[in-house]
């Protein structure tokens, strides 16, 4: 008879999600999600101690202090864009962060944040549209046209038609460029959003924290929680993991697609991607702790994809790596997740978390 998982908040995990999504993270403009996360551990009574990258470290309290360490690992930036050029005829030019399809911006609504005290605290709002986005005028030709850098480009809301008038409102060469999640929570507990990638994982470290500051769920060697923040452009876990990590298990969204086995109503443990094989043990032991404890799990691999574990182990971290996560469809893309999938993720970790070190 499987044991029973430990019990966790659904709809809380959803509505943290959904927070995180809301709030612009792309990789190296991650200030305002960190903060935000920051005051999630402090209302629990957590440290946070904050590395030179801006990554960020909390203990939870509990652990045999004579076992190795354990580390959970999310990233909170997200994919985006900054200015590349700004056009003569007012418009703007993109260079991508992070890894996408150019076709999967377009028509998306945007934000051009400009320095502090030129365009007001918001920024300033625009369209990414083609560089023949009218069909009554381009007809064919905007069929035929292949989204890129050079078609793509940013519509301002703004009374601009020249360069120089988009410079006057305090937009420069180098501002961050965050895309509108259009973040939607439905009756049946899918939630619909942009960055879900990796923003429901950050929710799941925050669900860890609650189920153990006050839910009393027990620990059996120190734990860590480190949330990244330039994951997504290959560096996030390369440096500031904690002291004597030997298990560093990353929560990254598991893609759901043709040829693959995961789902967006389960957790999936990854046991390989572009970077190599994860360590087998580790990634059976949580196989395993979910068949025991009956949390719906996937094992699946994923060829195209590196996590924070990639990253640390490339950076010359001396640790057991493994990579689990919840269920999103299009990663990348106009995501999707369920609930259940987060919390059977949250459930795994907890068992993980009360499960013998060193296995």
């Amino acid at each position: 008879m499987p044991q029973q998982g430990a019990d966790v908040n659904g709809q809380r995990l959803l509505e943290t999600t959904a927070a995180l999504c809301r709030i612009p993270s792309p990789t190296g403009f991650t200030r305002a999600a960190t903060d935000f996360v920051a005051s999630r551990f402090d209302a629990l009574g957590l440290e946070v101690r904050r590395t030179i990258k801006g990554s960020l470290v909390v203990e939870l309290p509990g652990g045999d202090r004579g076992a190795g360490h354990r580390t959970l690992s999310a990233h909170i930036d997200t994919l985006g864009a900054m200015v590349k050029e700004i056009k003569p005829n007012g418009r703007l030019k993109l260079i991508r962060i992070g890894g996408y399809d150019w076709a999967t911006i377009e028509g998306e609504y945007c934000t051009v944040h400009t320095a502090p005290g030129t365009a007001g605290p918001s920024g300033i709002t625009g369209t990414i549209l083609t560089t023949k986005a009218s069909f009554h005028i381009h007809a064919q030709a905007l069929v035929d046209l292949r989204r890129d850098g050079d078609s793509l480009e940013v519509r301002l809301d703004a009374a601009v038609r020249t360069a120089e008038e988009v410079k006057a409102l305090g937009v420069a060469v180098g501002d961050f460029v965050s895309f509108d999640p259009r973040t939607v929570l439905t009756e049946d507990g899918f939630l619909k959003s942009r960055h879900l990638d990796d923003k429901a994982a950050v929710a799941i470290l925050l669900e860890v924290a609650c189920a153990v500051v006050e839910g009393g769920a027990p620990l059996t060697a120190p734990t860590h929680l480190y949330v990244s923040t330039f994951e997504e452009v290959g560096h996030g876990s390369s440096a500031g993991l904690p002291v004597g990590t030997t298990e560093l298990v990353a929560i990254d969204m598991a893609a759901v697609g043709d040829g693959q086995t995961s789902d967006e109503f389960a957790v999936t443990v990854c046991v390989k991607d572009s970077s190599g094989p994860y360590d087998h043990g580790l990634s059976r032991h949580l196989v395993d702790i979910a068949v025991e404890h009956g949390i719906d799990c996937r094992v699946d691999i994923y060829p195209t994809y590196a996590s924070d574990v990639s990253q640390a182990l490339r950076a010359g971290y001396d640790v057991r790596g493994a990579l689990v996560g919840p269920g999103v469809d299009a990663s990348h893309s106009f995501e999707r997740l369920h609930r259940r999938s987060l919390e059977e993720t949250t459930r795994l970790l907890l068992a993980y978390l009360g499960s013998p070190p060193g296995r």
